[in-house]
């Protein structure tokens, strides 16, 4: 329920689209392309990337079809506190 997120909850939906499109992008290729390998479509791509839609099961998916780990995906830069 979007209206109900606090600005902690809304930093953490930015952060999971920005790490997304970072694995996207790192992999070298479009969201076409991307999404084509994943088996979705450029839309679902897209709506990951703008921070809609993602729930921990689609991050686990999206895991799972890109070969890491949900812990790797949350073990990045993007998700460090910086105000710590």
């Amino acid at each position: 329920m979007p209206g109900n997120l606090d600005k902690i909850d809304i930093e953490l939906k930015r952060r999971i689209s920005q790490r997304i499109k970072e694995l996207r992008k790192g992999s070298g290729k479009n969201q076409t392309e991307f999404a084509y390998n994943l088996g979705i479509d450029k839309q679902t791509l897209n709506r990951l990337e703008k921070g809609r839609g993602a729930s921990i099961y689609t991050i686990n998916k999206f895991c799972k079809e890109i070969g890491i780990t949900i812990s790797q995906f949350f073990d990045s830069p993007i998700f460090k506190d910086s105000k710590k």
